[in-house]
């Protein structure tokens, strides 16, 4: 087992270890996607209000629009060798970076507490112990696969892609036996609200993502197509969300009360009884696993990233890592507990607010790494406060502010609604503002300012190089 566990953490990926190719980030992101929180993510469309022939439109938009930037950030993941967030260090600092890195471990934590929820459920009525055991079952299992690390990840993203593609296929045969398809479809009323609604909550849920994507590519060898990289990533990710979503709309419109009330249960018995609800309560939980652990890996990145910024800290025990991901496990456990009676309002809302943390920071570092460096970055710098990135790069920190701050007018949830939501008809347009405006800004700022780009793309050398430089 010890020869399994990943000895990698933040720390680049040597070439001498890289491996695959870029058609495991299509398998990966898929078996990610089809699963329960998806589910529920596109019935929400519905229950808020929309109807199912728009609310499908919207959300296959917000699932193109934010998958392609969430692909963007995956293309980095093989030339830089790097996990997602310490790229982050190139244009915050390589402490400032830990300004946005505080809200991505809220977003992993948050979501793991989510879906622990729905696959708690499920692990309940699989084993007969109920929910909150099967909450702490499933809490365990991920821990153990995430300690494993890389590779098991990604072989558990291949299986799930194929079992929770045929049972997805199962459930929407049966879901069609009992609904009309064309009566659904036959509401064509356009309300603009509800539409950006639809699409705000599939693109909030593809750039939620973007910050730890890149993990999951990092081993790819160097010279793996960014344009492979990108589609295959796009692909799976729009591809797997997009299925699940339109799956939801259809419960949700169907079922009505039935499905809000016992979502998992709904599912489960809409496939039937006996061997085939227990082969479904294991998908559910698979499903749920396989994101459950892309959590729970990239918040022990980001905790590490953080915590080595002010440590000067590249590598960490295997020792360490496993007590990283113990904590992560805890925290969302105990929300998952506490918060497991009051999960569909709340996740929506969490979903929205997601949003306008996150656009900034995609914009920024997309535009660096695209437009600013052109993919240059002096990789053995990101672990020195005082080398060519500096502690706290100030202009991107104020960028990312401003970014946060825009967003709000536009805001609209059931804790705030900005004042410029009830002119604009009840519409929430702060994920287009989250990007466009620190976007624009960080270009501005960051192009008068290059001196820290580098010529060219500068590696950490092998440990063969620099024993054969000392015998020199």
């Amino acid at each position: 087992m010890a020869g399994m566990v990943e000895q990698r953490s933040i720390d680049v990926v040597p070439d001498a270890e890289r491996h695959g190719s870029a058609f495991s980030q299509f398998t990966l992101w898929l078996g990610a996607n089809l699963q329960i929180t998806a589910v529920v993510t596109g019935a929400l469309a519905v229950v808020f209000g929309g109807g199912v022939l728009w609310s499908l439109i919207g959300l296959l938009l917000g699932n193109l629009l934010g998958g392609a930037v969430m692909a963007l950030h995956s293309a980095q993941g093989p030339r830089l060798g790097l996990p997602q967030m310490i790229s982050s260090r190139a244009q915050f600092g390589v402490r400032g970076a830990v300004v946005p890195l505080v809200l991505v471990i809220v977003m992993y934590v948050g979501f793991f507490a989510s879906g622990s929820v729905l696959a708690g459920e499920a692990v309940g009525e699989l084993t007969h112990l109920g929910d909150t055991t099967g909450i702490v079952i499933f809490a365990l299992v991920t821990a153990v696969t995430t300690v494993v690390g890389y590779r098991l990840i990604h072989t558990l993203g291949r299986l799930a892609s194929i079992v929770c593609a045929l049972a997805f296929v199962y459930l929407g045969i049966r879901l069609l036996e009992r609904a009309d398809l064309t009566t659904l479809l036959a509401d064509r009323s356009f309300h603009l609200p509800l539409f950006l609604l639809a699409i705000s909550l599939s693109a909030s849920w593809q750039l939620a993502f973007g910050p730890y994507v890149a993990d999951y590519s990092r081993y790819l060898p160097r010279d793996t197509s960014a344009r492979a990289t990108f589609w295959w990533t796009l692909g799976g990710s729009a591809l797997g969300s997009q299925w699940s979503m339109t799956f939801g709309v259809l419960v949700a419109a169907t079922a009505g009360g039935a499905f809000l009330d016992n979502q998992v249960g709904y599912v489960v018995g809409l496939g039937g009884a006996g061997l085939i609800a227990s082969f479904l309560y294991f998908v559910i939980a698979l499903g749920k696993l396989t994101v459950n652990v892309l959590n729970t890996y990239g918040g022990f990145m980001s905790l590490v990233t953080g915590i080595g910024g002010f440590r000067e800290q590249r590598t960490i025990s295997p020792r360490v890592r496993a007590l990283y991901i113990a904590g992560i496990m805890v925290a969302g456990t105990a929300i998952a507990l506490v918060g497991k009676d009051s999960f569909l309002t709340s996740f929506k809302d969490f979903l929205l607010f997601l949003l306008t943390a996150f656009t900034p920071w995609s914009a920024i570092n997309l535009v660096d790494y695209y437009l600013i460096a052109k993919e240059r970055y002096d990789l053995p710098a990101l672990s020195d406060p005082h080398g060519r990135y500096g502690a706290w790069r100030i202009g991107a920190l104020v960028v990312y502010g401003i970014g946060l701050l825009a967003q709000l007018p536009f805001l609209a949830t059931s804790f705030y609604t900005g004042p410029l939501v009830a002119p604009l008809g009840g519409t929430d347009i702060s994920w287009i503002v989250g990007l466009l405006v620190p976007a624009v800004l960080y270009w501005l700022v960051a192009r008068r300012d290059t001196g820290h780009v580098p010529d060219r793309m500068i590696l950490f050398a092998e440990p063969e190089t620099r024993a054969e430089a000392t015998v020199r």
